[in-house]
């Protein structure tokens, strides 16, 4: 596949430019600063989301487009503002969305609170946590034929709990995938492998979906 990854330097993205480029697809990555460290056979281009020109361009040639940018403000946009122009490039050139979500909007348990929503989640992770929520909400309420998915990592995700590569991990749905430690995590490399066996091998399609161990 050619697929184009925003986000491409930040620590979702190098873990799946490492795990595309491992598997011999042709990767071109975005980023703001492209004289941050990339990652070997990856192609860094300077660019915005919240450009559509530049959407459609990257669009026209490739086959899917991973965002892996955070939800939150910076510099004065969020992810969401870009959904619309996202959706629309995608449609034009029939390119498969793929969005590294957060897990702060999973349930805790079934039918049970958002993790976000629990007394102890930290205030400040929550605008990241519901920029998040927003971009989930537009794709939802989108009226499209866009081929999208939006992975959540597990609660322990992030380059301050990398963890460790066991190449493997437990899918879930709406609720956080917690193991028989009590524990939710996973590794930026497995959290990498599931997204990248989601793009190789299709099985959500406009649907959230989560992983973990």
């Amino acid at each position: 596949m050619k697929v184009v990854l925003f986000g491409a330097t930040g620590y979702a993205g190098i873990a799946i430019a490492s795990e595309l480029a491992k598997r011999g697809h042709d990767v071109t990555g975005v980023a703001r600063d492209t004289s941050k460290t990339s990652v070997d056979g990856v192609t860094l281009i300077s660019g915005s989301l919240h450009n559509p020109d530049f959407l459609d361009e990257v669009a026209s040639t490739a086959n899917a487009i991973v965002v892996a940018i955070p939800g939150r403000e910076l510099d004065g946009k969020r992810l969401v503002d870009a959904v619309p122009a996202l959706l629309a490039a995608c449609d034009t050139h029939v390119v498969r969305l793929g969005i590294v979500g957060g897990a702060g909007s999973l349930q805790v348990t079934a039918g049970g609170p958002r993790l976000v929503d629990t007394p102890d989640f930290p205030e400040d992770f929550k605008p990241e946590v519901l920029g998040q929520v927003d971009v989930l909400e537009a794709l939802r309420e989108s009226v499209t034929t866009v081929d999208w998915f939006y992975l959540s990592p597990a609660a322990g995700f992030g380059s301050h709990a990398p963890g460790e590569s066991t190449g493997a991990y437990v899918p879930g749905g709406e609720e956080l995938v917690v193991g028989a430690d009590g524990q939710s995590q996973i590794s930026g490399p497995d959290f990498a492998l599931a997204f990248v066996d989601e793009l190789e091998t299709p099985e959500h399609h406009q649907r959230r979906f989560t992983v973990g161990y």
